[in-house]
């Protein structure tokens, strides 16, 4: 199956839960969410998915040819200001005579509160439905191609953990461990790759890598990376001991390791 045929194979399956939900049409503005449909990341994402019929993309109008090329999605308005971009998802919605409207609601980078809020004002006439659920029940089940972005990200989290790993000494700050980290993952593929480095008697949780922190002898370092591949994601997480190790931080160690094949077995 090709890329093309794959991609609209999503969006009617997609269109067919929208006429199970009495659901007019789809308005996708996370970043996620329209990758998964258009088959490419794109900022500032809009996507008008009718519940029957092709979907539109609403794209900046110096970026349009570019998206064209890239995507197989033919229908394409382009747009110069935030205002042009409302006043063409909104026409187009009343001229299509939409009255119940899915919108994807999620937490991201690309998800705009503000164009929601909007939105509502401008068309009072639209009952709004929640359409992140449906999306979810497609994307739980994953084809060919999103296997393969998941090993690819992975993969590239391997290498950027060995860099990490590799970098970790007397000395070194955390901000210097995470750049060898992300350094690796970009050079392999990585458009967002994602880096926590915590050190020191006083560890965070889940910390963003600071340059005043440096590592010493006798500290427990914990790294974790996040790598990305065709919006696909990978984590993972590895804990080094630098210099000697008292038995308190073994035992700990252990106990969470312990922990965690327990969890591990019962899945």
């Amino acid at each position: 199956m090709s890329e093309e045929a794959a991609l609209k194979g999503r969006l009617e399956r997609f269109q067919s839960l929208m006429v199970e939900h009495d659901i007019d049409a789809s308005m996708i503005r996370t970043l996620s969410s329209f990758t998964y449909f258009a088959g490419i990341k794109w900022l500032r994402p809009a996507l008008l998915i009718p519940a029957e019929g092709d979907p539109t993309a609403f794209i900046m109008k110096y970026e349009a040819q570019e998206f064209a090329e890239k995507t197989w999605i033919r229908d394409i308005e382009t747009w110069r200001s935030a205002e042009e971009l409302m006043r063409a998802v909104s026409g187009t919605i009343r001229r299509r005579g939409y009255r119940v409207m899915g919108f994807d609601y999620s937490v991201e980078r690309d998800s705009y509160v503000l164009f929601f809020e909007l939105f509502k004002k401008l068309n009072p006439q639209v009952r709004m439905r929640d359409v992140h659920g449906l999306i979810m029940k497609l994307r739980m089940v994953k084809d060919r191609r999103e296997i393969e972005s998941i090993r690819r990200a992975s993969a590239i989290a391997v290498r950027g953990m060995s860099a990490a790993v590799d970098a970790v000494d007397v000395g070194v700050s955390e901000l210097e461990i995470a750049a060898e980290a992300v350094y690796s993952m970009m050079r392999h593929g990585a458009e967002r790759p994602h880096v926590y480095v915590t050190t020191g008697p006083r560890p965070r949780v889940h910390a963003e890598p600071r340059a005043g922190v440096k590592v010493a002898s006798g500290h427990v370092v914990n790294v974790v990376v996040g790598a990305d591949h065709g919006a696909y994601h990978s984590n993972m997480s590895r804990t080094l001991f630098v210099g000697p190790v008292t038995n308190e931080r073994r035992r700990a160690f252990e106990a969470a390791m312990e922990a965690y094949h327990l969890v591990e077995g019962s899945l």
